[in-house]
């Protein structure tokens, strides 16, 4: 039997004991059903083999081939990832489009007496279903933008308010990346699918009664386009934003960036590409503080002729109006649970539209 995927934001497979993505590796990581696992039928090198048999030879031989090397890969997963399952497990299984990798895996559980489901149009359907609602519809929650120039530690703060109850996501530790030429994180960014079935996790079971807040960015968070829902929410989400020293910022910056600071030959290169921005003269300078292990002097130069002029040029181009303004002396560990108390008071009075 099939399963219609439902309504995306409160999905029919939350229902079932497991989610198994039958499809091949490939596929599986550049995106995957919420919460699915891995148990491809055919290996990424199985699949390109069948379907070269399938195109020169003739489908009858790819079906053969295939059916062997499914039966194959199916006992493995039955003996080394399911033997545990009681008689009560529910699975739903999918594949590209709800075809013959899912029936063919779902028959073989159903004889074991497994009461499993397949997802009708597989992933594809599930795709379908991102796409209309990051780039055809509306987003169906109200947002709050959480706002401060660099090193006013919002990623931090937006940790500390999901902590205190507040609805929260954090857009960078989603895609992967810190938002600015010195943001790359170890791992890298996912891709732009994985990105959006991470953005409807995210928001899944959210309350649109209250607010959700994320951090104020660009249309773009390394790699990764915002989607138009979501891009299209935010700016006309007013804005709460966090102000602090310059020294307190870079202080913080110093701490918050250790593992790029750990790297000098990765940092120095990628301060060459801020050249064109604000000079030879100014990047040689920031090159012989990296040499000199100068990293409070390098951020304070950073904020003050880099992020700085950058983000008063972003804010020449936001409508969204400023609905409060916290200040923070400093930005230490001991002070942001603080600053996080006052901004969730903040928050609890302004009106998200």
């Amino acid at each position: 039997m099939s399963v219609n995927l439902g309504d995306l934001w409160d999905g029919a497979w939350r229902g079932f004991d497991t989610v198994i993505d039958v499809r091949a590796p490939a596929e599986f990581a550049e995106d995957h059903l919420p919460g699915a696992i891995s148990l491809p039928v055919l290996s990424d090198e199985e699949r390109a083999r069948v379907g070269t048999i399938y195109k020169q030879v003739s489908p009858f031989d790819a079906r053969k081939i295939g059916a062997a090397l499914v039966a194959r890969n199916a006992a493995r997963h039955i003996e080394t990832q399911l033997m545990d399952k009681p008689g009560g497990w529910q699975p739903l299984v999918y594949c590209w489009r709800g075809g013959q990798r899912s029936n063919s895996f779902a028959t073989i559980l159903r004889q074991i007496g497994w009461r499993v489901e397949v997802l009708e149009g597989g992933y594809r359907s599930y795709r379908r279903a991102v796409v209309d609602a990051l780039y055809h519809g509306d987003l169906p929650f109200r947002l709050i933008r959480l706002d401060g120039n660099t090193g006013t530690a919002k990623t931090a703060l937006l940790a500390l308010m999901k902590d205190r109850g507040v609805q929260v996501v954090d857009l960078e530790g989603l895609a992967g990346h810190r938002g600015s030429i010195l943001g790359a994180v170890a791992g890298g960014q996912p891709s732009q699918k994985g990105f959006e079935s991470a953005l409807i996790t995210a928001f899944r079971g959210f309350d649109p009664a209250r607010p959700v807040v994320v951090e104020a960015e660009s249309a773009r968070i390394g790699a990764l386009r915002l989607p138009p829902a979501l891009w299209h929410a935010m700016i006309r989400a007013p804005r709460v934003e966090v102000e602090a020293p310059v020294p307190a910022r870079a202080a913080y910056l110093a701490r918050a960036y250790a593992d790029l600071l750990a790297d000098p030959a990765e940092l120095t290169r990628l301060l060459e590409g801020l050249r064109a921005l604000v000079g030879a003269e100014r990047v040689a300078q920031w090159r012989a503080m990296v040499e000199a292990k100068d990293w409070l002097t390098l951020a304070e130069g950073l904020v003050v002729h880099h992020y700085d002029p950058a983000y008063a040029r972003a804010r020449k181009r936001d409508d969204a109006p400023t609905a409060a303004v916290v200040e923070a002396e400093a930005l230490t560990d001991q002070a942001l649970p603080a600053i996080a108390d006052r901004l969730g008071q903040v928050l609890a009075q302004v009106d998200p539209g």
